[in-house]
């Protein structure tokens, strides 16, 4: 879509869409949203107060993109086991299709100060839906089993984004997959 027909807002959030995953909350600065979206510092502000408020918008927009692609990939399967299969392989192809970025939530909350609360709220709410999307996905099963399969996920997502390699995930599919036998 070209970018000039959307609202300014939708151009403040199109644009931090893509800065602030691909390079970064810190390293993205306000002028450049500003420049790239094609809007005025006034029109910016008219939308959101602070860098802090738009991060915050940002997470909330990269958390519905990202929990629909998951659904995406995980809805068609029958089983539990081929469901949290199913999951895996959506992380081999975010990495794929984002270049190893990694996690935005895990990326921002690195970035931020004690002080963020809001942002660090989005966050810890982000993770605990992705927490309580394999509870539910494994309901008959134990929920420690959930909580396992949880931090693999989250494992083999910052290891394979460090190592810039799919191995990880594809070493955390099959832990995951033993945890059924």
């Amino acid at each position: 879509m070209n970018i000039s027909l959307l609202s300014p807002r939708e151009r403040i959030l199109q644009t931090t869409f893509r800065l602030f995953h691909g390079q970064g909350y810190n390293a993205t600065g306000i002028n450049q949203i500003i420049a790239e979206a094609d809007v005025s510092k006034a029109s910016l502000y008219q939308h959101f107060r602070s860098k802090e408020e738009l991060c915050v918008a940002f997470l909330n927009q990269r958390h519905d993109f990202w929990f629909a692609a998951l659904r995406a990939f995980t809805d068609k399967a029958k089983t539990p086991k081929t469901k949290i299969q199913a999951a895996f392989r959506f992380l081999n192809d975010m990495n794929t299709r984002e270049n190893f970025r990694g996690c935005s939530f895990i990326n921002v909350v690195t970035e931020i100060t004690d002080d963020a609360t809001a942002i660090r709220t989005v966050i810890q709410n982000h993770k605990e839906d992705l927490r309580t999307f394999f509870r539910d996905v494994l309901q008959e099963h134990a929920a420690p089993l959930a909580d396992h399969i949880y931090l693999l996920f989250e494992s083999a997502l910052i290891e394979s984004q460090l190592f810039r390699n799919a191995w990880p995930v594809e070493r955390a599919t099959t832990l995951a997959s033993k945890l059924f036998d």
